[in-house]
């Protein structure tokens, strides 16, 4: 729509062409002795009781039929509500111009029809400058959205792949494999590998949009082994994963993110053992660990979940779902099929 500030210029403008057309092609024949300025006058009127009149509708339209989510309505409604109202507000103020100002009889009735027909035609050629105008922001505007989560759902993918190669986690491992190559060198040829396939599978999936959950999974086992030789029996795991849900899709290292935040914010020790759970069915797959927070509290940037969250919205409408009380903390995230 045309800003207020100008949109009563672009008004004036169009009645004041309506009314020399109109004088031209219709009245050109009948004799008036009102002066130029007030038929001038008269069709500005008109033009701005038909121009307001469509903006009230499109408005109505744009809160009750937006173009992006209902077009094919919006389109079938618009048009002839449009010409509806355009169509009996002419017709009425046309017949009290001619009728009761002018003082036309009835033998000019073919006036009345000329005027209609001529000003229908111009309302329709507005009115499809006007819907077309609007198809085509609502299409830019869609394609901008797409863009936005596109870009957003990268930038959170490369995020996550910074978060996860981390100077902290290479720094554990690290240790834990400096101790295990003194305490157990078969052992440590075990953690290697699996260390390998961590780091295999994520850079193979860094542009990767979305994974097969069995692929996360056979992921976690690997960042499991490193986690349970890392804190031993400190840390229980519980996956319990129906087969129908294994070739759905999520986005990579999602699992393992849900887990690495729920070591990250909770004490673990013999004494308060951390119990992790993966469930998926369905269609949603759910991360459980029971609360119990660290006394000294690492500092958060709270963008794991929020990470997860926004790479969400890029795939689907279902939200990712998060619980928290006094005893557990829980995560639900849907399965795309």
């Amino acid at each position: 729509m045309l800003k207020s500030n100008i949109r009563f210029i672009f008004m004036i403008l169009a009645g004041i062409a309506i009314s020399f057309l109109m004088k031209l092609v219709v009245y050109k024949d009948v004799a008036g002795g009102q002066p130029i300025i007030y038929h001038h006058l008269i069709a500005i009127f008109i033009t701005i009781v038909v121009w307001e009149g469509n903006l009230w509708i499109d408005h109505w339209m744009n809160t009750h039929y937006p173009w992006v989510s209902k077009t094919k309505r919006r389109i079938l409604f618009h048009l002839p509500v449009a010409l509806l109202y355009s169509a009996c507000s002419l017709y009425l103020m046309m017949y009290v111009y001619n009728a009761k100002i002018c003082g036309l009889d009835t033998q000019h009735k073919k006036l009345m029809e000329a005027s209609l027909v001529i000003s229908l035609l111009i309302s329709t050629l507005i009115l499809s400058f006007e819907i077309g105008g609007q198809l085509l922001k609502g299409w830019k505007l869609s394609l901008v959205e797409v863009e936005k989560y596109k870009t957003e759902s990268v930038q959170a993918q490369l995020q996550n792949l910074k978060d996860q190669i981390n100077p902290h986690f290479l720094f554990n491992n690290l240790s834990v494999l400096t101790s295990l190559v003194y305490q157990d060198q078969e052992k440590a040829v075990d953690f290697i590998n699996q260390l390998s396939k961590v780091y295999r599978y994520l850079l193979d999936n860094k542009t990767n949009e979305l994974v097969r959950l069995n692929d996360e999974l056979k992921f976690i086992d690997s960042y499991i082994y490193l986690l349970k030789i890392r804190f031993e029996q400190n840390i229980l795991f519980d996956i319990r994963v129906d087969k129908s849900e294994m070739n759905k899709l999520i986005p990579p290292m999602s699992v393992q993110m849900l887990v690495e935040n729920a070591i990250k914010h909770n004490e673990i020790s013999s004494e308060s053992p951390l119990t992790i759970s993966i469930e998926a069915k369905d269609g949603v797959l759910e991360v459980k660990n029971n609360y119990q927070a660290r006394a000294q509290k690492e500092a958060s940037s709270k963008s794991g979940l929020k990470n997860i969250q926004d790479r969400y919205r890029y795939f689907t409408d279902i939200p990712v779902e998060i619980n928290h009380d006094l005893h557990h903390f829980i995560v639900r995230i849907p399965l795309i099929a």
